[in-house]
């Protein structure tokens, strides 16, 4: 069952998607080679529970950490260690706070160092598949609208998407109805209404969309060995238009980008 939302709860919902939007700002000024997993993993930890806020995902299903840490042919779900960031590597961090009852839950894959053209041509596209996708998150359209958008788009370009794993409802659960994929037909599946509110993730694979999983039981990998990209933004269904909740502007601060990416989409 899709579980609206009042404009009361949009408004604390915002609150715990900032807090995640500030974490991943602060670990993007520490994303450098030679930074560690662990000692990052533990500043997010520190830098939630200093916002009043706990973490997301910590204990959730027994994760053990604060961040999910993907690098390079990880797509989700993995497992901050001691292996320190490389020149060239690239990292997705997707990260949780739960704050007055209501989960954020927000990702972006980040460069490490000099990283190669067509990576970063991979993570471009990807990060304008979410925005293709959220603007078919609109009164009246479909789930089908949403992942047909980002499946179009990135299947334009010779990429693969992910079919296992996909975006979701959010609110006082992680993992709310509806389910939203990042493939579909346009026209298909549950109609969007005003007050829901969804996190929109595409996982895009530079090769296949085939996965695999190592036996942590978490840490899904693409089944080539190329490399996968993640971004994810929460949004709300307000006056028939997509609201972003989350930002990616303070990582855009720490890294110096200048971006109005986010603008038709601000309340």
């Amino acid at each position: 069952m899709i579980k609206i939302k009042t404009a009361e709860e949009i408004e604390l919902m915002r609150e715990s998607a900032l807090v995640v939007s500030k974490t991943l700002g602060m670990i993007a000024s520490e994303i450098k080679p030679g930074a560690n997993p662990l000692k990052l993993d533990k500043l997010a930890e520190e830098f939630i529970r200093e916002q009043g806020a706990e973490p997301g995902f910590l204990g959730m299903y027994d994760f053990p950490n604060t961040l999910n840490w993907s690098p390079n042919a990880q797509v989700v779900h993995g497992i901050p260690n001691n292996d320190e960031l490389k020149d060239g590597d690239i990292i997705s961090v997707d990260c949780g706070a739960l704050k007055n009852g209501y989960y954020g839950d927000h990702a972006y894959t980040f460069e490490v160092g000099e990283v190669a053209q067509e990576t970063k041509k991979l993570l471009k596209i990807t990060k304008e598949s979410l925005y293709a996708g959220i603007r078919e998150f609109k009164l009246g359209n479909r789930v089908g609208d949403v992942g047909y958008a980002i499946q179009n788009y990135c299947e334009n370009q010779g990429y693969g998407i992910v079919r296992e794993l996909v975006g979701h409802g959010l609110g006082k659960e992680l993992h709310e109805d509806p389910q939203m994929p990042n493939y579909g037909k346009r026209g298909r599946g549950k109609k969007f209404v005003n007050g829901m509110v969804v996190a929109i993730e595409p996982m895009v694979n530079m090769g296949t969309k085939r996965i695999k999983q190592l036996r942590d039981g978490w840490t899904i990998l693409t089944a080539d060995g190329q490399p996968s990209a993640h971004f994810e933004h929460d949004v709300a269904l307000i006056d028939g238009k997509p609201e972003l909740l989350s930002t990616f502007k303070y990582i855009y601060e720490a890294l110096g980008i200048t971006s109005r990416e986010e603008e038709e989409f601000a309340s």
